[in-house]
């Protein structure tokens, strides 16, 4: 292996490019160099680079076409063949010859050969076929071609590597992945993605969220553009799609089928609702999300940055799904309209504010949850909870945030409990080095 080989595999492994995309990237390159500096104006010119030698083949290529009667052939200036791109139009038939809907034919002299003229070059020539013609390339083409060769594979290897970036995240575009948060430019937060660098916008990252560099983070992928500067890969913290995601990486009933997540109702930073139905009756849904002392519930509360997450069980009655959905909050009677998909929920007037919650974002997350609008009103024959009843009654309803408060409070028990049985062995190892200390003091005394 000739070692400009092994360069150009090099740069293919760093770039991860393809071998022969490399190659052709530096015939073109070659190509444009010789045409540049020593190619005439019908010269269609394409170069053969042997990769072991080093060395460069040059050609004149064109493809041969039928002969055309030269009374038919225009005589184009050179300045009107480049304003035509080149091509050599045959001149206009009579009106009465062009057939409605027929195209003009056209000779390219460039990349075009008459059959007649293609013969005197090679006798089997056929119509549709490539004759190459070789070149002579003077010696002074090496040494001025590998200048402009240089720059022009230079850029054909950044393109070839922006294009290949595009194409890989244009697949992941609407999905959920994992970055590293590299630094801030401003309120815009770049995010380490492996090959490039994605941009997480003030209006896509959560409110109050800190965002330490080097830290990992899950980022849904909400759009990919090429840019004037390369590929764009607009990120986004605030999408449904992380908190679906996370549920399914956390949550092995979900990711195995056992427990099916319906729907989800997000406000990103604040709150969340997601409704869930197991698919064997043997499952606890509910149970499953919140893990053992809210471990799973407590790692994803985590992944979000703190933010709240109510688990509801789904239901295929809409009344019940609407029930569940507005808990805490007790319900009395729903009247619901099938048709609009709108329900009247009546509750108790001391239960107004907890139904409709700080800013009305309980009741907003429930009307996103299942697809209804949703009115909240008082009904205020009935009277108010007594106090012991209302704590006996939310004794049953399972919270999330109460089953991490007590695993938190548990977990700082232990390790209170913990580090006093590791002062009280402090203790007592100080204590046995000190007695030992003063009997071997004594024993010396004596002695």
């Amino acid at each position: 292996m000739s070692e400009l080989t092994s360069t150009i595999k090099q740069i293919c492994d760093e770039k991860g490019l393809s071998f022969e995309s490399v190659v052709t990237t530096i015939e073109s390159a070659l190509s444009a160099a010789y045409r540049k500096d020593y190619g005439l104006k019908n010269q269609n010119i394409k170069v053969v680079f042997d990769v072991e030698t080093g060395k460069s083949e040059v050609y004149d290529v064109k493809t041969v076409v039928e002969d055309l009667p030269p009374d038919e052939l225009a005589e184009v200036s050179e300045d009107e063949a480049e304003e035509k791109n080149e091509k050599v139009e045959l001149k206009e038939p009579a009106e009465e010859n062009i057939e409605e809907g027929e195209e003009k034919r056209k000779f390219n002299p460039k990349t075009e050969i008459q059959i007649t003229d293609a013969k005197l070059i090679k006798k089997s020539a056929k119509i549709g076929d490539e004759i190459k013609m070789k070149l002579e390339a003077p010696e002074s083409y090496g040494r001025m071609a590998a200048q402009t060769a240089k720059q022009v594979i230079i850029q054909k290897l950044r393109e070839a590597e922006r294009e290949m970036v595009f194409n890989d995240f244009k697949d992941k575009e609407h999905e959920v992945i994992s970055g590293v948060i590299q630094r801030r430019e401003g309120r815009i937060v770049l995010i380490d993605l492996g090959k490039t660098v994605g941009i997480l916008p003030p209006e896509e990252q959560i409110y109050n969220e800190q965002y330490k560099s080097g830290s990992r983070i899950k980022i849904y992928v909400k759009e990919v553009r090429l840019g004037t500067r390369g590929t764009e890969i607009i990120l986004s913290r605030t999408s449904e799609e992380i908190l679906k995601k996370v549920f399914y990486l956390e949550i092995p009933e979900i990711s195995n089928g056992l427990v099916e997540l319906k729907s989800v109702a997000r406000e990103a930073g604040s709150r969340s609702k997601v409704a869930v139905v197991a698919t064997s009756e043997s499952i606890d849904p509910i149970g499953s999300c919140v893990g053992q002392r809210g471990s799973r519930i407590q790692t994803i509360i985590q992944e979000l940055g703190g933010e709240k997450v109510d688990i509801i069980q789904y239901d295929d009655d809409p009344e019940k799904f609407i029930a569940h959905s507005l808990s805490p909050a007790k319900i009395l009677s729903i009247d619901a309209n099938k048709k609009d998909k709108k329900a009247v929920v009546k509750v108790a007037e001391d239960q107004l504010s907890l139904a409709i919650g700080k800013g009305g974002q309980n009741v907003r997350l429930a009307a996103r949850l299942t697809g209804w609008n949703i009115d909240i009103v008082a009904d205020k024959s009935v009277e108010p909870v007594k106090i012991e009843e209302e704590v006996k009654a939310e004794e049953s309803v399972e919270s999330v945030e109460e089953t991490i408060s007590e695993a938190a409070e548990e977990k700082k028990e232990i390790k209170e409990d913990k580090n006093k049985e590791e002062k009280k062995d402090k203790k007592e190892k100080k204590e046995k080095k000190t007695k030992k200390v003063k009997k071997e003091k004594k024993e010396e005394d004596e002695k």
